[in-house]
């Protein structure tokens, strides 16, 4: 079956780097949108909430999430546990079961983590990454997202376009938005406030500000790997990972905080393998 993996503020803004096998599948196959712009429509961090909320449930649904005992969740409430509220928004984090490296925040609080990418990231790396996706909802760019695809996806009718609030959408409707927000991109400067907000997230709550550069540096490695004509593509409207690296390693040696980084093994998802003592034989 299907999985839908939608991406509303993910780890696509990160690095710009997805599978090109991603599937998309929201409700009814979505009907061609007219963009309509409304001089008097506001669009409230409270609407943006509202309908990331619908869209994360859905996406829920739809996708193998791990359960409280799986390896994986244990080792996201291990390293996000105490983070339950950020920048005053309630956040709640779950793992999805896809290989994937990928991960995204949305405006209701939302945290999901592909278990791809926490095979490939030590915890503070991990935290380098997902400080940066709150980032951009601290930012409010994950509402003005919301609020793009709000305008195109659901209002498209006459009598909705003349109101000046919110209204309630329909499956189909999510589906719509939910579709369009997948090709939306954030611009590079919103990247880069991202990513300061990321280093500052680190410094702010003492952990190693030099996973910043490391997390980088691995999506840049991967740049040059199989899927490096495909991540050039899609990182045409991104800043370099190298540049990126680059500038968080400037800034920890501009706090005097720089050092080569040492990767940590993840413990909880890491096969433990274990050798069993001998018996003495008994001697005759």
């Amino acid at each position: 079956m299907r999985k839908t993996i939608i991406a509303l503020s993910c780890l696509l803004t990160f690095v710009g780097f997805n599978t090109t096998n991603a599937q998309i599948n929201l409700g009814e196959r979505a009907l061609g949108a007219v963009q309509k712009g409304l001089a008097s429509f506001t669009f409230t961090d409270s609407d943006a909430a509202a309908l990331s909320k619908q869209a994360v449930d859905k996406m829920d649904k739809e996708n193998t999430v791990a359960g409280p005992k799986d390896p994986y969740t244990i080792r996201l409430n291990r390293i996000f546990g105490k983070h339950a509220n950020e920048n005053g928004l309630a956040l709640n984090y779950k793992v999805y079961l896809i290989k994937e490296v990928n991960a995204f925040a949305t405006a209701d609080g939302s945290v999901r983590v592909f278990s791809g990418l926490m095979d490939i990231m030590d915890d503070n790396e991990l935290l380098a990454v997902i400080g940066h996706e709150i980032g951009h909802v601290a930012n409010h760019d994950s509402r003005d997202a919301m609020k793009a695809a709000y305008q195109k996806e659901a209002l498209i009718d006459a009598a909705a376009s003349q109101s000046d609030k919110v209204a309630a959408v329909t499956d189909s409707q999510l589906g719509k938005i939910a579709n369009a927000l997948i090709d939306s991109k954030h611009s590079r400067s919103q990247e880069s406030d991202a990513d300061t907000y990321s280093y500052d997230f680190m410094k702010r709550n003492g952990y190693n500000v030099n996973a910043v550069e490391s997390a980088f540096n691995i999506l840049a490695k991967m740049s040059e790997g199989q899927e490096s004509s495909f991540i050039t593509k899609m990182m045409s409207s991104h800043p370099d990972p190298k540049d990126r690296a680059e500038n968080a390693k400037k800034r920890a040696e501009a706090d005097g905080l720089y050092k080569a980084y040492v990767k940590q093994v993840p413990k909880s998802t890491t096969k433990k393998t274990t050798t069993k003592k001998k018996t003495p034989k008994k001697k005759k």
